[in-house]
């Protein structure tokens, strides 16, 4: 059974930056693309980033484009995502997603979740 479990949530400053996590397990990560999506209360689920299971070329929602990064580690079986310059209308419970062999760009993409994480920003 594949797994994800995201770390790195927290609290920040309008400007920061935070680093999340996700560990993947039971599954080689070479094998799914692998994402992230975030929802703020009454809102909809969105597509932030993901990385390509094949080449690994990235793509990113356009709220994020220029202030998010998305990377894997495939020998760790981890997935970054650096997060910069953040407003609070990034402020969401992030969640790892995982699309074995196949592209990652919309919620019903994904086959896997993680347990999500809480990023909250100050203004």
């Amino acid at each position: 059974q594949v797994q994800l479990v995201e770390s790195g949530g927290g609290l920040v400053q309008a400007g920061g930056s935070l680093r999340l996590s996700c560990a993947v397990s039971g599954r080689s990560l070479s094998t799914m693309s692998m994402g992230w999506f975030r929802q703020a209360p009454g809102q909809v689920r969105e597509f932030v980033a993901a990385i390509s299971w094949v080449l690994g070329s990235t793509y990113y929602g356009d709220s994020v484009k220029g202030r998010f990064t998305i990377s894997r580690d495939n020998a760790k079986n981890m997935v970054n995502l650096q997060m910069n310059s953040l407003t609070p209308e990034d402020a969401a419970a992030y969640y790892c997603a995982a699309a074995p062999l196949r592209d990652l760009r919309r919620v019903s993409d994904s086959q896997y979740w993680g347990q999500g994480t809480q990023v909250t920003v100050s203004s």
